[in-house]
């Protein structure tokens, strides 16, 4: 009797592990709290909610209804109450227990605000330290080291998931505060050409239809992958070589039509539509992480991202090493031909000769553009987008089965 309570027992915790990996909601763990309903509000309005619940570790200093009324009192717009907010989401898990456990009583702790890019020197990070009397105080670094804010209490708890804790008032910072400008009033060809990928937006405002559908969809959501100089540079004589469509499908094909923060990119792998994609015309490319570092592929090529030049909801900007290439437009490279036979005695027969000279002959194919992806592939690529869902309901179901057979 005493192994099968153990047993269940086993069972029941292989449940509860593989209802927590599924991550977490930071919208519904607020919602049972009425106190943080307008904090809640602003992460659903600001779209910091799904970049919160993408991340795999992460603490919330949440403000209460008040502390937020005295921050609305200040009238920011939702662009710069984006930044302040992100200052309050640290990237690293502090339970209430941790909080009283930080090595020296002191630590420093990067924020969704220092992780945008946009964040100079220390401005996004929070100075926490254990102070005496058994509290616990936060500051923005760039804020002189005052310590400005308490905690007050542990909201939520998913160890070593999310943490959702309650400190007195907001984090005070000059550089997150700043007016921050709206999409409509974001010069994107500006910002490319301020930070490395001038010849990349040159050629954008050289051609208006291009430049013109990213404008449209910046309101909307865009997100834009940038060549560097050096890599658009050297690729500009294929560029000139295209047709005039062919250019306007190229330079779109360089923006997404949907807002995509690097933590989105990190975590939603797969397919990603473009601006140039137009029913039969697909071009678009496959999204890859490999750790800390994100891949655009093509059947032609593969790019990585190397920096952010912005990130801010609802326009991101990414500079990528090499020139990504559609297989619309380009060709894949050749497959290299079968190395010739060896060439035989002098008697040996004729016909055998013949025969070795078609082998070491080129696949007229090979020349082609690249295949359009198999369909048991794309398939299987697909089944493994959802194989930890299958799995734990596999296991889930096998864990009531065994039970009900135990009993």
């Amino acid at each position: 009797m005493q192994q099968r309570q153990r047993l269940v027992l086993l069972i029941f915790s292989l449940f509860l592990v593989f209802q927590t990996s599924n991550g977490h909601n930071i919208t519904r763990l607020l919602a049972k709290h009425p106190s943080l309903s307008t904090f809640n509000h602003y992460l659903t309005l600001t779209h910091l909610a799904p970049e919160i619940n993408s991340r795999t570790t992460i603490t919330v200093l949440a403000l209460d209804n008040a502390a937020m009324s005295s921050l609305l009192s200040k009238s920011p717009s939702i662009y710069t109450m984006k930044n302040i907010l992100s200052l309050h989401v640290l990237l690293d898990y502090f339970g209430a227990k941790k909080l009283h456990q930080i090595t020296n009583g002191t630590a420093l702790a990067a924020t969704m605000f220092q992780a945008t890019g946009v964040a100079p020197g220390a401005s996004g990070f929070v100075n926490i330290t254990d102070l005496k009397g058994g509290k616990v105080g936060f500051g923005a670094e760039d804020n002189g080291g005052s310590l400005d804010s308490l905690f007050v209490k542990s909201v939520e708890e998913l160890p070593y998931n999310i943490s959702v804790i309650q400190i007195s008032k907001a984090l005070p910072s000059a550089v997150a505060e700043a007016p921050t400008p709206g999409p409509s009033e974001l010069n994107i060809t500006g910002i490319m050409s301020a930070h490395g990928c001038k010849v990349f937006a040159d050629t954008l405002l050289a051609h208006p239809e291009a430049m013109g559908t990213y404008e449209d969809n910046v309101n909307g959501g865009l997100t834009v992958f940038c060549p560097l100089d050096d890599a658009f540079k050297a690729f500009l004589p294929k560029f000139k070589n295209l047709t005039a469509s062919g250019k306007e499908s190229f330079l779109e094909f360089f923006g997404v039509p949907v807002y995509q923060s690097l933590s989105m990119l990190k975590s939603n792998n797969g397919l990603m539509n473009t601006l140039a994609t137009d029913g039969a015309s697909k071009f678009d490319f496959t999204v890859q992480n490999d750790g800390e570092d994100v891949t655009l592929k093509t059947k032609i090529n593969t790019v990585k991202i190397i920096g952010t030049l912005l990130d801010e909801q609802p326009v991101a900007i990414y500079t990528i090493d090499k020139v990504l290439m559609p297989r619309e437009l380009f060709k894949a490279a050749p497959t290299p031909a079968p190395a010739p036979a060896p060439v035989e005695a002098a008697d040996a027969p004729k016909a055998s000769k013949s025969k070795s000279k078609s082998k070491s002959s080129p696949d007229p194919a090979s020349d082609s553009p690249a295949d359009s992806p198999n369909p048991a592939d794309q398939a299987a690529d697909d089944n493994a987008g959802v194989s930890f869902k299958d799995g734990r309901s596999v296991a889930v179901g096998l864990s009531f089965l065994l039970v009900f057979l135990l009993l």
